[in-house]
């Protein structure tokens, strides 16, 4: 069965189109206009083994939130269709990743109910000229929300003794960890034998 989908969001504000194919091999072609999220995204691609394909028009003149919202949603949106009963998958995943001195934990339940807990240390407030980094908590609040999962992300350190926190490494190491759990989560369970996990008969 194929576990594909595709999402097109078109506002006043933005125009997305997302595409996904969650047993692909990685491969990505992201366009939204901010070139750290891009890089953000390649990641859930590379990280998570999918095949992803987003491409976001949005009003940068104003500034960064609608185009990275609305992405998100997109990309939440596009999981959720792509799993669509979720029989046999593993539902739930973690992964712990570092990136040098950052190390963040991730976990999923993909529970059919949207709650998400981000825990990160203050940084500075951009990561290239328009990557504001106030943003990463509402990205994945976003795409939690539109994929219908429950998601943790625990930054548990983030600087070297007498250092302030990269901003660039604790993003992408959440961006990591949060793609591997997917990956896991997403997994078809050999073991399953295409049963709905949960006891509900439901997700």
């Amino acid at each position: 069965m194929s576990r594909t989908a595709r999402v097109e969001r078109i506002t006043k504000e933005t125009k997305v189109l997302v595409e996904i194919d969650l047993d692909g091999t990685g491969a990505a072609e992201i366009s939204t206009g901010v070139g750290f999220y891009d890089h953000m995204l390649n990641q859930i691609a590379r990280h998570g083994g999918y095949d992803l394909t987003v491409r976001t028009v949005g009003d940068l003149e104003i500034d960064a939130h609608h185009t990275m919202e609305d992405t998100a949603l997109a990309l939440g949106a596009a999981f959720d269709e792509a799993l669509g009963d979720k029989a046999g998958i593993r539902r739930y995943g973690s992964a712990t990743v570092p990136m040098d001195e950052v190390l963040v934990r991730a976990a999923v339940d993909l529970s059919g109910r949207p709650y998400v807990v981000h825990d990160e240390p203050v940084l500075a407030p951009y990561i290239g000229p328009v990557y504001p980094t106030s943003m990463t908590r509402h990205i994945w609040e976003s795409f939690g929300q539109a994929a219908r999962i429950t998601l943790h992300v625990d930054v548990l350190r983030a600087a070297r003794p007498g250092g302030h926190p990269d901003a660039h490494h604790v993003v992408e190491a959440q961006f990591k960890a949060v793609s591997r759990a997917l990956r896991e989560a997403t997994a078809i369970d050999p073991r399953a034998a295409g049963a709905i996990p949960s006891t509900k008969g439901t997700l």
